[in-house]
């Protein structure tokens, strides 16, 4: 039943008793709310409640109606089958209502960032923009189209406050509208920037200027000025931020990047200019002491907006590189970023946002493939010739800029600048390592380098040191040897000198692959870095840290002679007393044992204290991530040396542990099981030793309620306990019934799941049969016919060995996936494709098997009416009995099988010959051409498998691997011991006796040549 006006009172006590502190009122009130969501009106209720004059005080219920409104928008505007959803007609109410109140009461607005106040009217007004927003997203411009032209016309004749809310929901719009990547919706966006770019460019720069005389009056005249006066500057200042968003998303996305099109657009060189011009007007009020105390609000705004206009025109050169790269506005912005680098003025230190922005746009300029000239090969087209030669002629006059920005002597700066002042750890950072090695760790290790100062710096230091390789090696090593000069490995105190010798290291850390050239490891190593870690000083630790850093950065340098001093050196750090520095060290260790050049021998009588340590690091740390870097040491350890048996049931116990202990840490949990596949394939086929640990934790990573994300990472685990199982064991064989869980809810991991029945049919035999045929059954009927070719590529060898080992019991368990076997050979055309002639050979060899090994039931197969059936729906005409048509498929496919296959084909083939049909003599020609090829031509690849099989058995271990016993089972094939030979030689004379004269007349119309091979084959007379 549709809800209507009268609703409203309980619709109004509905939001208000969930509000509630009291949960006995608060939940009924919140349930019947939800049963109300999907009622014809519920919208519309909502909406007159939020609109609602007498309710302007209400703020708390008004915000909870515009929530529940923005709910219902996102699940019930768009027609849903389960549900009426929104009706056309209220629809339309909602969106007239939506434009009609876009003047939200704002009466006692104090600044703050307009995304992110949480409370009052303001918040009502952002949530109402995020509605109109999805709203568009979903019916702009079909069933919307006069949302923009309406917001344009009311922008006309708004005051402050209303402007500022159609910019907020411009501005949500926009930023919804942007992310639609069809051609249409672009050129919808594209005539969206024409219709707002002036007006939205024209009110900043006003804007801007208000702000500039209004904040200038406000310093210079502070004691008669109170916050209440200021309503409408700081109203400014948000509408103000909002039209700089906005700027942004008319110009990045409302035309094509211009790195394809090489068209100039034409609002970047207007715009950039004038960003940077309004960052140079706020940035020197900042220095104003009343910004900083009683009008901080103003000094946060100025902050911020420095801030973003650096954003946008980061953003606006990656999104435009050839018309930023123009003479008016590339030089004049880089210059500005270089000199702030360099020369930063007293806010830097409370301004590490800004200088962030900074050097991202150095970074961006100096790595942008744009500005950097391209070396293409002929191009036939004429068009293209002409585009890349316009693209190579801009990037050469953009790359001249760039080098006259950046003379030797200032890129020589540059590089000082940013090791000498930016490296270097502040007061701060120490504290924050005292106070939480850990976070220390991570933060400066794995923190994005676009979100604190130091990481970007040395991002901007790489790309520099990349592109001035030549240029700043010397330099590089001319501060380290400055560094290390004056501040000896004796010294302990946290001087200036010892924080310098630290960033110095941390710089010839970060580009080792070119510093190489100018410094040698060895040297570095023995002089200097092996002396460090003879001073155990607590501050040290400082030092010590980076030491693990340069040690596992410079991995590809170290020589075979220096290997086992690192080596030790790396333990030694890992014995450190301080855990930033172990945890450091750790990640290095990994970073040798990973690498291709590492020297067991050389760290062999190392591993006995580095497993301990690892245990008693995993021990200590509490962070998540601290966990899952001891565990992929762990996990690396177990990969890479082959000493791990004699560790087993330590690491048996961790794992028992670290599983119990991450529950609910899925992340965790995937590196565990990796780990845990890593120390089954190194115990080989001792793993058992472990299985009262492993397969407990197997089971609940493959049960049905586990998470998604570890059922990859537990079907790898599975397959490889399987595969270095040298027995099957009662737990494991019960698993089997899993595999056909998850097969029916995806088949995403087929590849292993074939990989894990292999495995259950080879180890399980017929206990695994007896209990699981079932199982069986039902796993290759799901498979096949309802994947693709490279999937039923997977499965149809399991099929075979199937049949192969249990010749009488599985054809009959798996008559349906026979069935569709056949329909498959029969069916289909695949003259060009690979894939479908495979998996035709592949099913025909299946059935040339069941042939041989079980006749009868083939025959009694390829009479049943079901195939018949089956094979009506797929479009082919039974004219013949269904065995000849197979005849056909073996005669075709004979030269796409595998040597064995062929033997088959040719079995099946003979036994064709006893068929009590006239037809059969049709094809006696065929059928003896192919088995005298076969036995003529096959007995290479046999002989050579029979020798390879033998090889195998005389080294066998004691326990049989997988592989050992799929060898046997295909070296104990009976096909292998059946005699072609002996076969047609019997079954021709079958044939003859069942024929008569008409054998004799189809023998005699065999060609010579043909007739005379068949002799020879056959060894007759």
């Amino acid at each position: 039943m549709a809800l209507s006006v009268s609703d409203l009172p309980a619709m109004y006590t509905l939001l208000a008793n969930s509000l509630s502190r009291d949960e006995s009122v608060r939940k009924p009130a919140e349930a019947a709310l939800a049963q109300s969501e999907n009622r014809p009106g519920f919208c519309s209720c909502l909406m007159e409640v939020i609109t609602a004059k007498d309710l302007v005080s209400q703020v708390d219920v008004r915000l909870l109606a515009s929530v529940y409104f923005k709910n219902s928008v996102s699940r019930y505007w768009r027609n849903r089958r389960d549900s009426s959803g929104i009706s056309s007609e209220e629809k339309i109410h909602l969106k007239q209502k939506l434009l009609s109140h876009l003047r939200e009461e704002n009466p006692q607005v104090t600044f703050a960032d307009v995304m992110y106040i949480a409370f009052g009217p303001m918040q009502i007004a952002l949530t109402l923009a995020v509605l109109i927003s999805k709203i568009a997203r979903i019916d702009y411009p079909k069933l919307w189209p006069e949302l923009f032209s309406i917001l344009a016309q009311q922008l006309q004749s708004a005051d402050t406050l209303t402007s500022h809310r159609i910019f907020l929901i411009l501005f949500r719009t926009l930023k919804e509208l942007s992310t639609k990547r069809l051609t249409s919706d672009q050129k919808n966006f594209a005539e969206i920037s024409s219709q707002f770019f002036d007006y939205s460019w024209h009110l900043w720069q006003t804007d801007v200027q208000t702000i500039l005389h209004g904040i200038t009056a406000l310093v210079q005249n502070t004691s008669s000025n109170s916050e209440h006066h200021h309503d409408d500057l700081y109203l400014t200042c948000e509408r103000w931020f909002l039209c700089s968003k906005i700027i942004r998303q008319l110009v990045i996305s409302g035309f094509p990047g211009d790195a394809n099109s090489i068209q100039e657009v034409r609002p970047v060189k207007e715009v950039s200019p004038l960003l940077l011009k309004a960052i140079q007007s706020f940035l020197p009020l900042l220095t104003n002491t009343s910004l900083q105390e009683e009008h901080h609000k103003f000094g946060n705004f100025l902050k911020r907006s420095c801030t973003k206009l650096m954003k946008i025109l980061v953003a606006i050169q990656h999104r435009h590189p050839y018309s930023f790269g123009d003479k008016c506005v590339l030089p004049v912005v880089m210059d500005f970023c270089l000199n702030k680098i360099t020369d930063p003025g007293p806010e830097r230190m409370s301004f590490e946002q800004f200088l962030i922005q900074c050097m991202s746009m150095v970074k961006s300029v100096l790595e942008c493939k744009e500005y950097k000239p391209s070396l293409t090969g002929r191009v036939m087209d004429e068009n293209r010739v002409s585009l890349e030669l316009t693209k190579k002629s801009i990037s050469n006059a953009v790359a001249g800029v760039i080098t006259s920005l950046l003379p030797s002597d200032r890129v020589v700066l540059l590089c000082n600048v940013l090791i000498r002042r930016y490296f270097v750890l502040t007061v701060n950072d120490l504290e924050e390592w005292h106070q939480n090695p850990e976070y220390f760790h991570h933060e400066q290790d794995s923190v994005l380098w676009s979100e604190k100062l130091r990481p970007c710096a040395e991002a901007l230091y790489i790309v520099l040191f990349q592109n001035h390789s030549q240029l700043l090696g010397p330099v590089v090593v001319s501060i380290l040897q400055e560094a290390m000069k004056g501040c000896p490995s004796s010294v302990t105190d946290i001087t200036p000198g010892l924080l310098l010798k630290d960033a110095a290291y941390g710089a010839a850390a970060y580009v080792y692959y070119e510093l190489s050239n100018y410094l040698s490891f060895k040297d570095w190593f023995n002089g200097a870095l092996s002396l460090e870690l003879t001073n155990d000083h607590p501050n040290m630790r400082i030092i010590h840290r980076k030491v693990a850093l340069i040690l596992g950065q410079w991995v590809s340098e170290i020589k075979d002679d220096t290997k086992r001093s690192v080596y030790c050196a790396l333990i030694r750090l890992l014995q450190d007393n301080d855990l930033c520095v172990r945890l450091a060290a750790s990640r290095s260790l990994v970073f040798h044992i990973e690498d291709a050049t590492f020297s067991e021998k050389d760290f062999s009588d190392l591993l006995p204290v580095c497993w301990d340590l690892c245990f008693k690091l995993v021990e200590e740390v509490q962070e998540f991530d601290s966990k899952v870097q001891v565990l992929n040491l762990i996990s690396a350890l177990i990969a890479h040396v082959t000493e791990v048996i004699p560790y087993a049931n330590k690491l048996v116990q961790f794992f028992q542990k670290a599983w119990e202990e991450s529950s609910g840490e899925s992340l965790l949990q995937i590196q565990l099981l990796t780990a845990l596949k890593n120390f089954v394939v190194a115990l080989g086929y001792q793993s058992p030793i472990c299985y009262n640990m492993l397969l407990p934790i197997l089971r609940s990573g493959l049960d049905e309620n586990s998470p998604d994300e570890l059922l990859e990472d537990s079907m790898l685990l599975w397959e490889a306990t399987l595969s270095h199982a040298p027995s099957m064991v009662p737990q494991l064989l019960s698993y089997f019934a899993c595999l056909v869980e998850i097969l029916e809810r995806s088949f995403d991991y087929l590849k292993v799941a074939a990989n894990i029945t292999e495995s259950y049919i080879i180890l399980g035999g017929t206990e695994f049969l007896s209990m699981h045929a079932s199982s069986v059954a039902k796993l290759f009927d799901l498979v096949v016919g309802n994947v693709n070719d490279r999937g039923l590529l997977s499965i149809l060898p399991l099929v075979d060995v199937s049949v192969q080992c249990f010749p009488m019991e599985v054809p009959q368990l798996i008559s349906s996936t026979l069935q569709k076997l056949i329909v498959i050979c029969l069916t289909g055309g695949d003259d060009y494709d690979p894939s479908k002639t495979a998996v035709k050979a592949s099913s025909a060899a299946i059935l040339a098997r069941i042939l041989i090994m079980n006749t009868n039931y083939l025959a009694q197969l390829t009479s049943e009416p079901s195939v018949l059936v089956l094979l009506q729906k797929s479009g082919f005409p039974v004219e013949e009995n269904i065995l000849l048509c197979l005849v056909d498929i073996w005669l075709d496919k004979v030269d796409n099988v595998t040597s064995i296959q062929k033997k088959m084909f040719g079995l099946a083939l003979s036994i064709i010959l006893t068929l009590r049909v006239p037809q059969v003599l049709d094809k006696l020609d065929q059928i003896l051409s192919v088995c005298t090829s076969v036995i003529l031509g096959g007995s290479e690849d046999l002989t050579e498998e029979e020798s390879s099989s033998d090889s195998m058995s005389s080294s066998k271990p004691v326990f049989p691997s997988k592989e050992v016993r799929r060898r046997q089972i295909k070296f104990s094939d009976p096909i292998n011991q059946l005699s072609l030979e002996n076969s047609v030689r019997e079954n021709l004379q079958t044939c003859a006796s069942l024929h008569g004269e008409s054998f004799n007349s189809a023998i005699g119309r065999m060609h010579p040549a043909a007739f005379a091979q068949l002799k020879q084959a056959l060894k007759m007379p």
